[in-house]
């Protein structure tokens, strides 16, 4: 099994920034890609950011120059930096994590999701 645990949601203003993370625990063998999605009210889940085992990265066009995705391989962590924050980026954020676990069998885990809210 493995589990994600999510963390750094909450309220800000317009304007601000927020960090999340994801860690990962379990019977991991190895991870390949990390990402973030977030849902709006009424909206469907969509991508966010997505990093490879390579350190690659892909955004969704309304986040690029704003938005940062990294990892931390020694962790099995994701963090999303988030700059410049607008109302519109009001949504649940879940984090989905690739790779394969113990006994070599390939996991593919979304985590429970948290609530970032920009106020205007």
């Amino acid at each position: 099994q493995v589990q994600l645990v999510e963390s750094g949601g909450g309220l800000v203003q317009a304007g601000g920034s927020l960090r999340l993370s994801c860690v990962a625990s379990g019977s991991i063998l190895s991870i390949n890609a990390m990402a973030w999605y977030r849902q709006a009210p009424g909206s469907q889940r969509e991508m966010v950011a997505v990093i490879t085992s390579g350190s690659s990265t892909n955004y969704a066009d309304s986040v690029k120059g704003r938005f940062t995705i990294s990892r931390d391989n020694a962790e099995n962590t994701v963090y999303l930096q988030m700059n410049s924050l607008k109302p519109e980026d009001t949504a649940v954020y879940y984090c989905n994590v690739l790779g394969r676990r113990w006994p070599n069998r390939y996991f593919d885990v979304w985590g429970q999701g948290t609530l970032v809210n920009i106020s205007s």
